[in-house]
This record gives structure tokens, sequence and C-alpha cells, in this order.
């Protein structure tokens, strides 16, 4: 057996604790923080405090879902943040109620019509990116960020830089209930985490359960090899930018619910959150690797450790540094980590080298033997007379 077989034997059958840590580090960095910020502050280990910092994740979290279908087919969305902002004040301006003065009539749509055209906006943004990535060949990172600064100056126009106030809705108008999308809580559990819950949920069975999750997976690792395949990669690359969009456009809604209110500034450089999440997870940048479990381990850690410091009072500029600092990390530790997995791989599929036989020892009769037999033309011209010329 050659040394990197048995090397490869070694690792399958002993326990690697370097290993464990790397590829679980998303969940036990999230125990070191719960561990540390409850020693340093008695109000962090409770039951109401962890259910309020999880209504804070499910803003990140459904953006990281987003962000996490998009990075899987290798590429990138940095206009999620403006899309939940404009779609927080589209929401707020169909709660204060849309105008027709060619009539003289203001309509107020039930909330239900509110979050479905929220939701629309979202995929039409999202079908944008997608449209110029895929069929266009604009670089995801240049068509997204166009699009990031065009939904942030359209949220601007439609509110002159105002805050949307007051978005409970009236009796008297059919259109109360705005509260239920985030800011009250079902079984003591806040709405929003049920909603991301929710999303997670159909995003894990649809990532393991259907072709569009293969597809997304090999768009991923090999675009090409995959539209050789038979894989609608184009499709695929619209529909991961939509279902982002989507996913935007419900933490926008979960987002004004907590806060009964819609700014256009929100969401701001939420964007980079999302990517912190979904890196810290495990998903790797280039494409065809990552989970939505890691995504969501990679939420929660950047919610609680965000407002841990709050909690224990650290500003906000020293939160900015911490948060960058975990995102550098996170993506040198996924680099050592998919680098030592090629490392394996490399050194599984390598043939093994033949060990060398002992050479036959002259005196035996069995080298004898064979050499006898292995030449057995010398000895019947050693019997024939030479013929003469």
């Amino acid at each position: 057996m050659s040394k990197h077989s048995q090397a490869a034997e070694r690792q399958r059958g002993g326990f690697d604790l370097g290993r464990l840590l790397l590829e679980g580090r998303a969940f036990f960095a999230l125990i070191a923080i719960i561990i540390i910020f409850s020693a340093l502050s008695p109000v962090y280990f409770s039951t109401n405090n962890f259910l309020t910092m999880s209504s804070h994740v499910a803003i990140f979290g459904l953006l990281s879902i987003g962000m996490l279908l998009v990075i899987l087919t290798g590429g990138i969305d940095l206009s999620v943040g403006s899309t939940l902002g404009l779609a927080g004040v589209v929401a707020g301006f169909l709660m204060q109620g849309v105008t027709f003065d060619m009539f003289g009539v203001t309509l107020y749509p039930p909330v239900w019509v509110v979050v479905i055209l929220t939701c629309a906006l979202g995929a039409f943004v999202g079908a944008i990116n997608g449209v110029l990535i895929a069929y266009f060949k604009v670089p995801a990172f240049v068509a997204t960020l166009g699009l990031l600064y065009v939904a942030r100056g359209v949220a601007l126009l439609m509110t002159d830089g105002l805050t949307y106030n007051n978005l409970g809705g009236s009796p008297e108008l059919g259109n109360t209930g705005f509260d239920w999308l985030g800011f009250n809580r079902l079984f003591g559990v806040p709405v929003g985490v049920l909603i991301l819950a929710a999303v997670a949920v159909v995003t894990i069975l649809a990532l393991a359960r259907t072709p569009f999750g293969r597809w997304v997976y090999s768009t991923g690792g090999n675009a090409r090899a995959a539209e050789l395949s038979g894989v609608p990669v184009k499709r695929v690359q619209v529909s991961v930018y939509v279902l982002s969009g989507i996913c935007a456009a419900i933490a926008g809604l979960v987002l004004s619910s907590q806060l009964t209110s819609a700014g256009p500034t929100a969401g701001t450089t939420y964007e980079l959150t999302a990517i912190a999440g979904v890196v810290i997870g495990g998903a790797a940048l280039t494409g065809g690797r990552g989970n939505v479990r890691g995504t969501l381990l990679g939420a929660f850690v950047i919610g609680f450790l965000s407002d841990g410091l709050v909690i224990i009072g650290v500003s906000s500029y020293w939160q900015t540094v911490f948060t960058g600092a975990v995102i550098v990390l996170a993506v040198l530790l996924n680099s050592i980590q998919y680098s030592g997995r090629k490392k394996r791989a490399t050194q599984s599929s390598e043939p093994e080298t033949p060990e060398p036989k002992a050479p036959a020892s002259p005196t035996s009769p069995s080298s004898s033997d064979d050499a006898s037999r292995a030449t057995p033309g010398a000895e019947s011209s050693a019997g024939k007379p030479a013929t003469q010329h």
C-alpha cells in the first residue's frame, strides 16, 4: 500500500479534531458568542432576549437565503439591501392609500394585496438582474451594483427622503393586519422568525429534492459542463436572482412591520451582511458548495454578535470592524477547508504505486527453471549443429 493510501486510511479511520472544528465553525462560533456575552451581561442569556435577537436575525436570514441561491450558481447580488428598502417603501405607499385624481378616489388595498404586489416588485428587480447577467453577459458585480443604485434612487424619489409612518391600517378601511408580518408574535414566537423558518424549509426541500436544486449546484460547479449536459443554465441563473429579489422583498415587509414604518434608507449595507452570513455558513464564493443550514447559522452568528455588542455598550463603529474581521476570517477558513478537500480528493484518486518485488536468488532452483522456460529457443538452437556456408 502506498504512502498516500495509508494516509487516507488514517484520515478515514481516525478522529480529526481540526477538521471537525473547521467544518463546524459556524456552530461553534455561535456557541462561543452566547457563552461570552452571557458572561459579560446577565441580560443576554434570557428567553425574551433570544426571541428579540431572533426577530432581528430573521431579516438577515431571509436576505442570506436568497443570496445563497445566487452564490451557489457562482454569482453575487449586491442589490438585495436596496430591494429591501424599495419593497418597504412600496408597501408603505400602498398602506397609505393610492389616490387616483382623475376619478377622485383613494383605494386602500388589503394587506394580502400589498404582500403580493411587493413580492412581485422584488421578483421584477431580480428578473432584471438575471436577464442582464444570463442573456447579456453583464458581470454579476456590475449588474447588481447598478440595480443597487437604481432601487435606492427610486425609493428616495417616491418619498422625497421621508418615512412612511403608522402602517397599522384602519378597520374602517379594511387594511389592518400589517403588524402580523413581523411585529406580532404567534405562540410567543415572533412572526418574522416563523416566516424565516418557512422560507428555509421550502428552500432546503427545493435544493435537496427537486431537479432545480441539482441544476443550481451543477451550474455553480461548472456552468459549461452543465449546459452541455442539458441543464438550462440561463433559466437557472434568472430564477435564482428572481428568488433572491423575492426574499429581499419579504425581508422588507418583515422589517417594515417590525418598525411599523418604512424609510427609503432601510437596508443600507445589508447586502454585505447577507454575504457574510453565507460565507460564515461555509458556502464557497466560487459556487457549487453551500447549504441552507450553514447559512442560517452564519446569519445567527452575525445577528447575535451585533446585538451582543450593543448590549454591552460597544460603539457601532467597532461593530463594523468586528463584522469585517469575521468576514475575512470566514473567507480564510473557507479557503483552508476547500483546499484541504481538494488535496484529499487528489490523493485518493492517485493510482497506487506497486511495490517492487525482491530479485530472485541466482542459486534458487525456481529461478533457473524460469530462465530455462523463458529461453526455449536457446536450448533448441544449442542442440543443432551450426550451418556452414
